[in-house]
């Protein structure tokens, strides 16, 4: 536990530790996006999945900044602090499912394609984009980056930024 105890102190702490976590989750969550949009890593069930925790989460976090900045309910920032790590605990557990389906260690689930595809608007190449499309499988990764898959940086990155969020609801005024 840190040593702020007085009211703005931890307000302060709330609203760095939120606002750090609204970025992190962003940028986490936007780097997937850039390798599915940019870089045509077609995503597949799973990975689509463990884009939740941080669809919720930055908006909650923005919020949690925004309450804290204003000074409002210290206990209100606190607990949407917690369900930031909650959500992130998710994706952890969500995150080792999958690459634990990609290193074979057990099966994915059956239906596991992709979710999103991107086809032409043009109804004239409908049906060539929709036979030109393969879906992602779970139990493949789609690339390593120092030998683990985006599915396992995740999990480091939904580890990280729940420590924190964990550490932010932690932070209290205490009282003398």
């Amino acid at each position: 536990m840190s040593s702020a105890s007085t009211p703005s102190q931890v307000r302060s702490q709330h609203a760095l530790v939120s606002g750090f976590l609204a970025l992190a989750m962003a940028g986490v969550v936007g780097s997937a996006l850039a390798f599915q949009y940019i870089g045509g890593y077609l995503p597949c069930k799973l990975c689509m999945e463990e884009r939740i925790p941080y669809y919720v989460g930055v908006p909650l976090m923005l919020l949690s900044a925004l309450l804290a900045a204003l000074g409002k309910s210290e206990k209100l920032t606190r607990i949407l602090l917690f369900i930031a790590g909650l959500l992130m605990t998710y994706g952890l557990i969500l995150s080792v499912y999958h690459s634990g389906v990609e290193w074979k260690f057990w099966e994915g689930p059956a239906d596991c394609a992709t979710a999103a595809v991107s086809i032409t608007t043009s109804a004239g190449n409908l049906l060539g984009d929709l036979n030109a499309v393969k879906p992602a499988a779970c139990d493949v990764a789609a690339g390593r980056f120092l030998g683990i898959s985006f599915a396992g940086w995740n999990g480091v990155a939904s580890l990280f930024l729940g420590i924190i969020a964990f550490y932010g609801a932690s932070l209290k005024t205490t009282r003398s």
